[in-house]
């Protein structure tokens, strides 16, 4: 019986270290859900940068290839064909040039969890508490035992010195 005591106070320590480490520890659900939300925000922002990149390929071949785009972005930078005349007019405000948008900067988070050696202090502390709870019914036991007289067939017996 002693021996089972024992088994089960290592089972108990055992059981609360692996339920720790399965739901708070490093390599938890918890922490491979945090992750998982990392990569879903890393690929949506990769397709978006990949959206822009076949954007900026597609105007690069047209500036290099297409001579009305070519022309298009001189006069957007104040060049004059031949034979054309240039006319200024006051008072508009300058177009704005537009500006690509690049993604927002994704940075790496660590995901929190609970250290692995917290966990298995945790089961070491359970496994502990176990076992206080034996000894502690062990002595109780013990002292019932001390406190109870013998009896036969319900009869006490008593102990008394001869003289």
């Amino acid at each position: 019986m002693k021996r089972a005591k024992y088994l089960f106070v290592l089972i108990c320590g055992t059981l609360v270290y692996v339920i720790l480490s399965l739901t708070v520890g490093q390599n938890s659900l918890s922490c491979y859900n945090q992750m998982e939300e990392q990569k879903r925000i890393i690929s949506t922002q990769k397709a978006e940068i990949q959206n822009i990149n076949s954007e900026l390929s597609l105007e690069l071949t047209a500036i290099k290839n297409d001579k009305a785009v070519i022309a298009a972005y001189a006069r957007k930078l104040d060049y004059v064909a031949d034979g054309e005349k240039i006319i200024k007019i006051t008072g508009l405000k300058p177009a704005k040039t537009s500006l690509y948008e690049t993604g927002s900067v994704v940075r790496h988070v660590e995901p929190e969890y609970v250290s692995e050696r917290l966990c298995k202090i945790a089961g070491l502390c359970a496994g502990l508490l176990v076992l206080l709870l034996f000894v502690i019914n062990d002595v109780k036991s013990y002292e019932n035992e001390k406190n109870k007289r013998p009896a036969i067939n319900g009869i006490p017996i008593y102990d008394i010195p001869q003289i």
